[in-house]
């Protein structure tokens, strides 16, 4: 892998779409629509759809990562105590699914294979 500026400013765009998404999960994420966890099911879907298709889009798995990596510190940012001592994550169930879910999500969408039934002695791009 050679390295250009374009590349590396994608990773940085990336990083901050991620951000926003994950900012914009943890916040949503305890909204509830009566027993269902509308906020979590929502905040999930759309950070998978995001890095699905910056995956897809750019065939590059560190823009995903990047992308990723942006959620997963809007996350833990936001998880601690804030100067007044509110905390945006509390210790609950779906605190807790959120956490460990959206690491997972990205886990999987990084790691996802290029392609299926490849010859495993040929290399495959990216």
């Amino acid at each position: 892998m050679e390295f250009s500026w374009s590349r590396l400013g994608s990773w940085l765009i990336a990083a901050a779409v991620g951000m926003v998404y994950g900012s914009a999960g943890t916040i949503a994420h305890a909204f509830l629509l009566g027993p269902v966890p509308l906020g979590l099911v929502l905040a999930l879907l759309g950070c998978a759809a995001l890095l699905a298709s910056i995956r897809l889009l750019t065939g590059d798995r560190w823009a995903a990562l990047a992308a990723g990596l942006g959620m997963m510190t809007a996350a833990l940012v936001f998880s601690g105590a804030g100067p007044g001592g509110s905390v945006i994550v509390p210790q609950s169930i779906l605190g807790t699914v959120w956490t460990l879910a959206l690491p997972l999500v990205v886990a999987v969408v990084t790691g996802w294979p290029a392609r299926f039934g490849a010859d495993p002695g040929r290399a495959l791009p990216d």
